[in-house]
């Protein structure tokens, strides 16, 4: 079985949804350290021609905690001035309409009981997500569905979740390979491999295409067809074999870097 395992985000953006496509199961890490200023309660939209955050509030975010541990605070104002915001963005792309109401269904969860827990409104949001791109993977919330049998971190942390899932293979976002390295995967069991998202544009409101946005602003442009040939826009690598390996190719590269820049 193929794995993946990623922290919760908010409207991450398409190479996520890549990953999840591609596995046979989804873990959401929710029992790992928040990190403050990350992309675990905001995201960018396309405002004025550039990305700018769109968040959703947390209370007292602290970095000394989980995200499981963290609650939302969200009141209908709040909502309220959220949409407005996506509206102000938005209202003139071709599918403002229907994701603005997949929006409202997302926000308004938080004013649920349930929807207090960052970690179940953030679990909620990603699978009211993967059912609009048309992603039938499981979801397994790591807090919650996943208990093992001790404490365990990083590379260890994963191995453990993927033993416990039965799993063959794990994959990861590419901006894994200077943290997961082949040979630990290997001794354990497992075959590591890196989703690496191709160059994905699409038509937004000026020739000029921004990058790096929230998957909404995808969602809001695009048709579900193109979502669906964006979702295959990637391919599988291995990465390194070791943190030896990466260390000496990176001062390879610098000292290539180096010599180029000198003859020029």
């Amino acid at each position: 079985m193929k794995l993946g395992i990623m922290q919760p985000y908010f409207y991450p953006y398409i190479g996520y949804w890549q990953l999840m496509n591609l596995v046979d199961e989804y873990v959401i890490a929710d029992d790992v350290q928040y990190i403050k200023n990350g992309f675990i309660n905001r995201n960018k939209i396309l405002i004025n021609g550039e990305g700018q955050y769109f968040r959703i509030p947390v209370h007292k975010p602290s970095q000394n905690k989980l995200i499981c541990e963290h609650e939302t605070s969200f009141d209908e104002a709040e909502i309220e001035k959220m949409l407005s915001t996506l509206k102000s963005a938005y209202a003139k792309a071709p599918n403002y309409e229907k994701v603005a109401a997949h929006v409202r269904e997302v926000l308004e969860f938080g004013l649920t009981e349930n929807g207090k827990s960052l970690s179940l409104f953030l679990e909620n949001a990603i699978k009211l997500t993967a059912r609009e791109l048309g992603i039938t993977t499981p979801i397994k919330l790591k807090s919650r569905d996943i208990k093992l049998d001790g404490e365990y971190k990083r590379e260890h942390y994963v191995a453990a979740i993927c033993k416990a899932r039965e799993a063959t293979e794990y994959y990861n976002a590419i901006g894994g390979t200077k943290l997961y390295y082949q040979s630990f995967f290997r001794e354990n069991g497992l075959v590591l491999k890196f989703v690496h998202t191709n160059d994905v544009t699409y038509q937004q409101f000026g020739s000029q295409f921004v990058p790096n946005l929230s998957v909404l602003d995808m969602m809001m442009f695009c048709s579900p067809e193109q979502i669906a040939e964006f979702l295959n826009a990637c391919h599988l690598e291995d990465g390194y074999e070791s943190e030896e390996e990466m260390l000496s190719k990176q001062g390879a590269e610098l000292s290539a870097n180096l010599v180029a820049c000198h003859q020029g």
